[in-house]
């Protein structure tokens, strides 16, 4: 498996912005000069000076690009960088420049094709053509529905000499971008979120160690939908980095339970930390289980073992840790929220430490299924005020970007001295909790769950526990800076408006 370079994509607004831009990346193999972005487009200025290889491109509207001259205006831009001796310069596949690659006999050209929409169903039919083109490289990047679709565009790299840039865009597509040498991919590109689902230079390398990536390389990741959102992939990886072990985490966006396994085949992944809406799928699919997993009907973990595939549940230790720390729950009362894998988890973590549970969920169905699993009661939506001693949020209502959501109507009227645990972590101070603490009630956020349950993931995988303290400051570094990045897009917002 020959290694992928890495191309960093910059843009800006004007050429002489873009030109600083350049000459800030480093570490990178390549950086492609977005002259689309820029309201002043010369291919002399964005060239003059380069230290370092560029890809020189001007994407036109119809191919997801912001270029708005004229087209024999960008022919132009596009010529120029050709003749003054650009690296690369970037041409879109049944565009107006076949001209512009005759020149070169293609060498120099990448030639790229764009689908926003999905997966073309002549998907091979385009390869062939576009590798029969006499291009240097061959660029396809298509919309990723499910994980199978990198699987797809995978089997393009695969049977050809010609080097190809293959890339799933979206959030499932993510493995195609992190694992781009698997997917025969000649560089991966890196940015700023300018394509949907592309990654950060930053994030690409401090936490995927992209460099690191090899064929020995252990890959793990966390099995939803979504899962842009969740923290477990830096907390993961910086537990991997610090114990030195060749092994990588990435999201996994599944469309459902049968995706997943297709993918985890084909990549051989080693293990996965399982969230909504998989969790009971994991367990009926898992060939083994801990008691706890059969208990609940519920698996937050696998573990690849041979061809099987093993199951345990650390949600309900981790839950457990920070509560004990925090009241008596012997003889207490306990109100959850929701009815999904991780209502079972703490029902059962609840009742096991001695506490009186009911669970509360807008379809009483799914409420009496989990009450029936794990011994609680069902109590009406929302719970009465007076009915529990503590109330834990176990649905993902308050997540970000839905921060200002919370679980229970805006008028619940909370009593004071009760314990609310929210089992959302991102953001740490959710809505709910915030209410509840004006309401004089203590309060518990997710994220010491969320630590407590990984280590357990971590030492089940690898037999090693991290050392102290590298989770949770993988985990605060990112919450921060996620908070830091929805506080500009609001400034931003409001400022346009």
């Amino acid at each position: 498996m020959k290694p992928a370079k890495l191309c960093v994509t910059v843009t800006a607004d004007t050429t002489a912005e873009l030109r600083t831009r350049r000459d800030q990346v480093k570490d990178a193999d390549l950086v492609e000069l977005r002259l689309d972005t820029v309201k002043d487009p010369s291919a002399a200025a964005a060239l003059a000076g380069r230290r370092q290889p560029v890809i020189v491109t001007c994407r036109p509207q119809s191919q997801g690009g912001h270029f708005q001259g004229s087209e024999e205006e960008r022919r132009a831009v596009l010529g120029e960088a050709l003749a003054l001796g650009a690296e690369y310069v970037d041409l879109e596949w049944r565009g107006s420049c076949a001209d512009l690659m005759e020149r070169t006999g293609g060498r120099r050209v990448v030639l790229s094709h764009h689908d926003f929409t999905g997966i073309p169903a002549d998907l091979r039919e385009i390869a062939n053509a576009m590798l029969g083109s006499g291009a240097e490289v061959v660029k396809i990047a298509a919309t990723a529905a499910r994980l199978g679709d990198c699987l797809t565009l995978r089997t393009i790299g695969q049977h050809t000499r010609v080097p190809v840039a293959l890339i799933a865009m979206g959030e499932a597509g993510i493995p195609s971008r992190v694992l781009a040498s698997w997917m025969g991919s000649c560089w991966t590109y890196a940015g700023e979120g300018i394509a949907p689902g592309q990654i950060s230079q930053r994030r690409l390398q401090d936490e995927f160690r992209f460099r690191r990536i090899g064929a020995r390389t252990a890959i793990y990741g966390i099995l939803g939908k979504p899962v842009t959102h969740s923290v477990s992939p830096v907390m993961h990886n910086a537990a991997f980095h610090a114990a030195h072990l060749d092994a990588v985490y990435l999201p996994l966006a599944a469309a459902d339970f049968d995706d997943f396994i297709t993918f985890a085949d084909a990549a051989g992944l080693a293990g996965v930390s399982v969230t909504a809406p998989f969790k009971v799928n994991a367990f009926e699919r898992a060939d083994e289980c801990d008691p706890v997993s059969r208990r609940i009907q519920s698996v937050n973990t696998l573990r690849r073992d041979g061809v099987k595939w093993l199951g345990c549940n650390t949600d309900v230790t981790g839950f457990l840790a920070p509560l004990e720390a925090s009241m008596r729950v012997r003889g207490a009362r306990a109100a959850i929220l929701g009815a999904g894998g991780a209502a079972r988890s703490v029902s059962v973590a609840l009742a096991s430490a001695g506490m009186r549970v009911t669970i509360a969920a807008r379809r009483q169905d799914q409420a009496q299924s989990v009450a029936t699993l794990t011994g609680a009661a069902v109590s009406p939506w929302p719970p009465d005020p007076a009915s529990w001693d503590l109330l834990v949020n176990a649905t993902p209502v308050g997540t970000a970007p839905d921060a200002a959501a919370s679980p229970l109507p805006d008028d619940y009227l909370f009593h004071g001295g009760g314990l609310v645990y929210d089992l959302v972590y991102n953001p740490p101070q959710t809505k709910l909790l915030a209410d509840a603490a004006r309401a004089g009630c203590r309060t518990i956020g997710g994220l010491d769950m969320l630590v407590a349950q990984a280590l357990a993931q971590f030492k089940w995988w690898t037999g090693q526990r991290p050392a102290d303290r590298v989770m949770r400051d993988a985990a605060l570094a990112r919450l921060a800076a996620d908070g830091t990045d929805r506080a500009d897009r609001a400034n931003s917002a409001e400022e346009a408006s």
